[in-house]
């Protein structure tokens, strides 16, 4: 009942889809390099049609956080857009954005800012 029927390497494979979604700097466009990871994202979301997926933008602390929380918002709205490109009701896709204010690692160092910057998947369980 978790994860609505989807097992767990489902959960795993989110994980690694999430890490592969990349976009132009400073901006909410795709990378080319991202629809790969986003069509077999829609395709899980196709075999289990009850679940429900939160996607959540983050960024680095480079810039205004007003900037920061625009832009992750438009991020995670981007990969809500490309979905139901592909076929996925908008209705199961939440998008929200944290901008700077949930990161992972420290943002004194380029690798840091690197890895603050992404998206994660989350399957919504109720």
């Amino acid at each position: 009942a978790s994860n609505y029927g989807c097992p767990e390497d489902v959960k795993t494979k989110l994980t690694y889809i999430a890490k592969n979604i990349y976009f132009h700097v400073d901006k909410a466009t795709l990378q080319t390099i991202s629809y790969e990871p986003l069509n077999q994202l829609a395709d899980i979301l196709t075999r289990y049609p009850n679940a429900k997926l939160t996607i959540e933008g983050h960024t680095d602390n480079t810039g205004s956080s007003a900037h920061n929380l625009t832009l992750s918002n438009n991020r995670a709205k981007a990969v809500v857009d490309y979905l139901v490109s592909k076929g996925i009701d908008a209705s199961r896709l939440t998008a929200v954005g944290f901008g700077e204010d949930k990161p992972v690692t420290t943002n004194k160092t380029a690798e840091g800012r690197t890895l603050n910057r992404r998206v994660e998947l989350k399957l919504e369980e109720n």
